[in-house]
């Protein structure tokens, strides 16, 4: 038996299994050496979740429960540190990096086809940074590739026990990200333009929709109880938030994002799957890739980023493809100077992605490579791009608001309402608040508009930047209490005013209503 049992051992460290666990292994380190002895700070945006995590709900404004309910489960386990903050991510990013090689074996991939699924998905920047900071999308990338994994083994094994499993997936998955319904959608266009369009006549696809909607059914009451204000969000956000894209550029987004080595895998592998007769009863895959990406360009103001879901499907099927290709030719030197090409392409590109150099060995290396800073939105930039520029400054902020807030008297500080213009501000000024004895901000910037103005009458307030005129439109006292600054930060929140007011001229409930922001 402990022969026997050494023997196994030694067997598993040779199989394709304990390779795809190094390569998860290896993303994970990654991720968790970042957070722990590297990294900006906290993003905007994880400040937002940190504040839904304390107002647990059956939905937000602009998500469903999921992520927030991981989120308050990780906090009760680890506290609030970065590196507990950006723990479950990390271990989201690996176990996709071994489903991305799970998924190449699943359809018919061998040991390179594994690999280079694994490290493709392992190297690309748009998932390096998805897996950086706590997010719904990480949560998304995961349940988006269980879900392909389940359909290309429902594809070779129509069995209804894995139908069950998809629509568990999809129904966690709805429950994490709304986005998610492209994916159900394409699923239906694929089963409807491929074989398996009978399978749309059979139980099992309509018990698969039915778990999944009664998974997702807690949200849907939450948002019709509510007002529906996931649609009012969606409809400011592509409206005046994000930027118009057209197909063309869509695609050429898509090959940034994934890095362009990547295109050279992931590319060919989505036309061999949709044209060679041998993948005929792959078709679906394709078809569901070209499905959800009509879907997104018909929307002229997606992100390419929403596309990102689908990449550890693609590259797997482009691994095959590439692996045929060598098998066909026998050119077995491409495979070392395939995932040589593609490692140094990756380590290369890295830093756009996680943030493993210091801010200002970051800046000199973009500027040398002649990458300047850019957002999806409508913003102006300054030294960062948006996505590292909303890790800075968030605590000098709330320092700048304290040095104000400590001017005024007992009577004032009872009466003093902080009021932050979206919720970046004001969940920095929940997250790091206590230090410093203030009380709870409030905001009309998404959910935080829903927790209303906390019993504040609006008599006393600290504000953050705009005009001493605007301010004295609501106020008749006005008084300038500092300035903060920060040279990394977004532009628009670099060298703001603080202002104290006072003698708000109507009841701050009563105008309430007007600082609904959802966006």
């Amino acid at each position: 038996m402990k022969n026997n049992g050494s023997f196994e051992r030694q067997n598993f460290f040779r199989s394709d299994n304990a390779i795809l666990v190094c390569l998860a292994l290896v993303k994970l380190f990654v991720h968790l050496g970042t957070n722990l002895f590297g990294g900006y700070g906290i993003f905007r945006d994880e400040f937002y979740y940190i504040a839904c995590s304390g107002h647990m709900d059956w939905g937000y404004v602009d998500q469903p429960p999921f992520s927030i309910a991981a989120l308050w489960l990780n906090r009760m386990l680890f506290g609030d540190s970065l590196f507990a903050l950006r723990l479950m991510p990390a271990l989201s990013g690996a176990l996709v990096v071994f489903l991305a090689g799970l998924l190449a074996r699943q359809l018919g991939g061998k040991r390179f086809a594994q690999v280079l699924a694994s490290c493709s998905v392992l190297v690309a920047p748009l998932t390096l940074g998805i897996n950086s900071y706590f997010s719904m999308n990480s949560f998304d990338l995961l349940f988006w590739t269980l879900a392909f994994y389940l359909i290309v083994v429902i594809v070779k094994n129509d069995d209804g026990k894995y139908w069950l499993l998809l629509g568990l997936v999809l129904g966690l998955g709805l429950l994490n990200k709304i986005s998610v319904l492209w994916l159900g959608a394409g699923l239906t266009v694929g089963l409807a333009l491929t074989p398996q369009r009978k399978l749309l006549l059979t139980r099992k696809v309509w018990f698969a929709a039915g778990i999944a909607l009664l998974i997702f059914s807690p949200h849907i009451i939450w948002q019709a109880t509510h007002g529906f204000p996931t649609l009012e969000f969606i409809k400011n956000a592509t409206a005046d938030k994000y930027a118009a894209v057209s197909p063309l550029e869509m695609f050429s987004q898509q090959v940034l994002n994934m890095d362009p080595i990547t295109f050279l895998i992931w590319f060919p592998g989505l036309l061999y799957f949709l044209v060679a007769k041998s993948m005929k009863r792959f078709r679906i895959l394709p078809v569901i890739y070209l499905a959800v990406f009509a879907i997104l360009v018909i929307n002229k103001n997606s992100k390419a980023e929403y596309l990102g879901p689908m990449f550890p499907l693609l590259l797997a099927m482009g691994a095959f493809a590439v692996e045929k290709f060598i098998f066909k030719f026998n050119w077995r030197w491409l495979k070392p100077v395939t995932l040589a090409l593609l490692l140094l392409s990756g380590l290369a590109i890295a830093p756009f992605a996680i943030a493993i150099l210091p801010v200002e060995r970051y800046i000199a290396y973009a500027q040398a490579l002649g990458m300047a800073p850019s957002t999806p939105e409508k913003k102006e930039l300054g030294k960062l791009p948006q996505y590292y520029a909303d890790m800075f400054g968030w605590e000098e902020m709330v320092a700048a608001v304290a040095a104000a807030y400590h001017t005024l008297t007992l009577e004032e500080k009872a009466e003093c309402a902080i009021v932050g213009n979206n919720y970046g501000e004001a969940g920095a000024i929940d997250f790091f608040g206590w230090k410093y004895g203030l009380p709870k901000a409030i905001c009309g910037h998404n959910n935080y508009w829903l927790w209303g103005p906390r019993g504040a009458s609006g008599k006393v307030v600290i504000r953050l930047g705009g005009s001493i005129e605007a301010m004295r439109e609501s106020y008749g006292e006005v008084v300038y209490a500092g300035t903060f600054t920060n040279d990394y930060c977004m532009p628009y929140e670099n060298n703001m005013a603080v202002w104290i007011c006072k003698k708000r001229r109507t009841p701050l409930k009563n105008d309430w209503p007007e600082f609904k922001h959802y966006q």
